[in-house]
């Protein structure tokens, strides 16, 4: 049996393991098509989970290390096995919407921006808010998608929405300071938290989102920053009805809160609901936040960052300059021409209907498993149940090759929810989206048939 041997250094469990696996590979003791152990066993001779393991040998096959077969067993990989099983590996974890469509524009977007007459003008360091005419194409793309009426003086070109939560909070907080969320939140807001030093406050959610008199009492106590995703809300994919976000308006007017608007999956709703974003009930006090990452290409890492007043704006450019400088300029490049062009609103139409099947088969494979879908396009839906059972199902999962969320990723109050998103706007297409789905299901039903998994 392979006996690892681990080195401290400050590493977590998990990297000295696969450190070990690594320097094991390539010093030849671990030759190619050498078995490993199976996991529990490993686990037990180790004294750790087998969780850990599971882990380790999972992202051990995503860096092409290992290969595995169902009933046989994890090797050692062959030189031309990563891009292989880089291929097998089905990923609900990371929540990205089908590339095709963008894919598919992208040659003629580069044939026509050649040809610009302001492509020299790109090299140079834009304005720190972004160029002008890509803070105007911004404030178009807020219209078409959102429905959102903003200045383009008023809006920040960002490098993606995470950037725009950036600048936000580091314009809003300090080190030490409360934002309230919900009790799950995106995970992104947890990381940016954990590096600004921020304290935040998991609200109670029931079916609608974010519950208002949970607001009404944090914000009573003190907390004056809210953080909310009030359409398909990241994880749990809830929407606020048009009575909620009012509900919301008004008390964060009562107890002068400022409030930091997600609504990047606002696009998925347009033109079936018809609930108003926030910043239009309360545009002096809300930083609004879009993106073209999840409707259009997350590589072209441009957003967009919605200010409530000058004096707002004034600290977010001093964030930026602290940051970055400026914004880069050829992504958001691209995405100004898609939308001038109105190709941004074509791929965004082709993503929706992509979207809109992908979570029909989620509904139709997990049944009841599924809570809602709350609407009938959603890159991401929740799967409610314990935190123990939600662990077992994401480890019983990654053994027959999907990769899930980690189950308490974006959990800001466990006493309050628990449960496993999936991401099913990741996998390449519909067949491998299907096979990661049964895998799940094998998984929800606690039988041990994930051989339908190509691992």
């Amino acid at each position: 049996m392979w006996q690892p041997s681990l080195r401290q250094g400050g590493k977590s469990l998990h990297d000295q393991l696969i450190d070990a696996l690594a320097r094991d590979i390539a010093s030849g003791s671990l030759p190619p098509g050498a078995q490993l152990p199976p996991q529990r066993d490993l686990a037990y001779k180790l004294k750790v989970g087998v969780g850990t393991v599971t882990k380790v040998y999972a992202e051990a096959r995503r860096r092409g290390l290992l290969t595995a077969t169902v009933g046989r067993g994890s090797f050692v990989a062959g030189p031309d096995a990563a891009s292989d099983e880089r291929e097998a590996t089905i990923d609900f974890s990371r929540n990205v919407s089908p590339m095709t469509a963008a894919a598919s524009h992208l040659a003629d977007a580069f044939d026509a921006i050649r040809r610009r007459p302001d492509l020299a003008d790109h090299l140079a360091y834009p304005p720190p808010a972004g160029m002008t005419a890509h803070r105007q194409a911004g404030a178009k793309w807020l219209a078409q998608s959102a429905g959102v009426t903003a200045e383009w003086q008023s809006l920040v070109v960002c490098e993606g929405g995470q950037h725009a939560m950036a600048l936000a909070f580091a314009s809003l907080c300090k080190a030490g300071d409360t934002v309230m969320t919900e009790c799950a939140t995106f995970v992104g807001m947890k990381a940016l938290a954990d590096q600004l030093g921020l304290r935040l406050q998991g609200l109670k959610m029931d079916a609608e989102g974010l519950m208002p008199d949970a607001l009404d009492r944090a914000a009573a106590a003190g907390a004056k920053v809210l953080y909310t995703i009030p359409s398909l809300q990241n994880p749990t994919a809830r929407v606020m009805s048009a009575k909620r976000r009012a509900d919301i308006a008004a008390i964060a007017r009562k107890r002068d809160l400022v409030v930091v608007e997600d609504d990047v999956y606002a696009p998925f709703m347009r033109g079936d609901h018809k609930h108003p974003a926030l910043v239009t009930l309360m545009p002096e006090r809300t930083f609004y936040i879009a993106s073209l990452s999840k409707m259009v290409a997350p590589g072209l890492r441009c957003g967009y960052l919605v200010t409530p007043s000058e004096a707002h704006m004034d600290r977010v450019i001093r964030a930026v300059r602290a940051f970055s400088y400026a914004p880069a300029s050829f992504g958001a490049l691209i995405g100004t021409h898609w939308i001038e062009t109105g190709t941004a609103q074509t791929i965004a139409a082709a993503v929706k209907r992509d979207v809109a099947l992908r979570t029909e088969l989620a509904t139709r494979i997990l049944g009841k498993a599924v809570e809602g879908p709350h609407v009938k396009t959603s890159p991401h839906i929740w799967l409610p149940m314990s935190e123990l059972k939600a662990e077992r199902i994401a480890g019983a999962a990654l053994r027959g090759g999907v990769a899930v969320t980690p189950p308490g990723a974006p959990i800001v109050d466990a006493t309050a929810i628990s449960g496993l998103r999936l991401c099913i706007g990741a996998p390449r297409d519909m067949a491998a989206l299907e096979r990661g789905l049964k895998v799940v299901a094998d998984a929800l039903a606690g039988t041990s048939d994930t051989a339908r998994a190509v691992v």
